[in-house]
C-alpha cells in the first residue's frame, strides 16, 4: 500500500515538474539583440525533405530572419542512420530556396544531439560569444536552454510550433529527455 502511493506520488511530481519546465521554455523571446541565432535540426525524410516539425522550425528562422537582417543563422544537425542528407544541409537549401541569402548561413553538420548541437555550432564561429538566439520547436526549448546555460551561455529562443500530429508524443518523450539533460548534463 504504501509502496504504490509513493509511485504515485513519485509519477504526479515527475508530471507537475516536467510540464512547468516544458511551459517555461519560450521565455525569454528574442529581440534580434544577439548576432546568431541557431536553429537546432530534426528528421529529414526519405528525398531530403524537411519533416513537419524540422519545416516548421525553418519558417520560423526564416520570420526571424527577415525581421532581423544583421542575425546570421547556424543550422545545426548531422545525419541520422536513415536520412539521405545532413540536417544541416536539408535546412540550407530549404532557406535558400524560400529567399535567405546563403552568406546569412552557418551549416554544421556532425551534431546527433542538442548539446551536440550547440558545442559544434560554438565551434563554427570566429570569436567566443557569450549570447546566442536559439530557434526550435517550442516544447523542445527548456532543455536546449538548460544545456546552453550549463556551457555558460545566455539565450532567448524562438518558438516554433508543434506540429498537431506529433504534439502528444514528443512532448511525453520530452519530459525524459529533460530529466536526463538535468541530470546528466547533456
Amino acid at each position: 500500500m504504501i509502496g504504490g502511493s509513493i509511485v504515485v506520488v513519485a509519477g504526479l511530481t515527475f508530471w507537475v515538474v516536467t510540464t512547468r519546465w516544458l511551459s517555461a521554455g519560450t521565455e525569454p523571446k528574442a529581440d534580434g539583440s544577439n548576432e546568431y541565432a541557431l536553429v537546432l535540426g530534426a528528421k529529414v525524410k526519405k528525398g531530403n525533405v524537411p519533416s513537419k516539425s524540422l519545416s516548421y522550425r525553418l519558417d520560423a528562422a526564416l520570420q526571424y530572419a527577415k525581421q532581423y537582417p544583421h542575425v546570421n543563422l547556424i543550422v545545426s544537425g548531422g545525419q541520422g542512420p536513415d536520412e539521405d542528407a545532413t540536417e544541416g544541409s536539408v535546412m540550407q537549401a530549404y532557406l535558400v530556396e524560400h529567399g535567405l541569402s546563403p552568406n546569412r548561413i552557418i551549416i554544421e553538420e556532425k551534431a546527433t544531439t542538442t548539446y551536440e548541437n550547440i558545442v559544434y555550432s560554438l565551434e563554427l564561429l570566429d570569436q567566443d560569444i557569450s549570447s546566442l538566439t536559439i530557434i526550435s520547436s517550442d516544447y523542445h526549448l527548456e532543455r536546449a536552454k538548460m544545456l546552453a546555460d550549463r556551457l555558460k551561455l545566455k539565450v532567448d529562443v524562438v518558438a516554433a510550433k508543434t506540429p498537431k500530429i506529433i504534439e502528444a508524443k514528443v512532448r511525453f518523450r520530452e519530459r525524459f529527455a529533460l530529466v536526463k539533460s538535468y541530470i546528466l548534463g547533456k
